[in-house]
């Protein structure tokens, strides 16, 4: 799993893990539950191309929000990966 540490939400972190291009695993530490936890569920399973379509630009306050950060953390990885490759 990797952690991605969050900006202006009320989440700390999140943890997630990517397999062949898909969202295996999403935790987030803090947030609002109902928010977060809903937000994992129905990324995983899903592309990283996918997830950052559906959440990128979302907002909350601070001009960013928990999936918004979702978002984030996959692209970076994508760009992380880029860089190696």
């Amino acid at each position: 799993m990797k952690t991605y540490t969050t900006q202006g939400t009320c989440s700390r972190a999140i943890e997630y893990e990517v397999t062949d291009g898909v969202l295996t695993a999403c935790r987030f530490i803090g947030g609002c539950p109902g928010n977060t936890v809903g937000v994992a569920k129905l990324a995983v399973g899903r592309k990283v191309e996918e997830v950052i379509s559906l959440l990128k630009g979302i907002p909350c306050r601070n001009g960013t929000s928990c999936p918004d950060q979702l978002a984030r953390a996959l692209e970076a990885e994508n760009a992380s990966k880029a860089i190696l490759s």
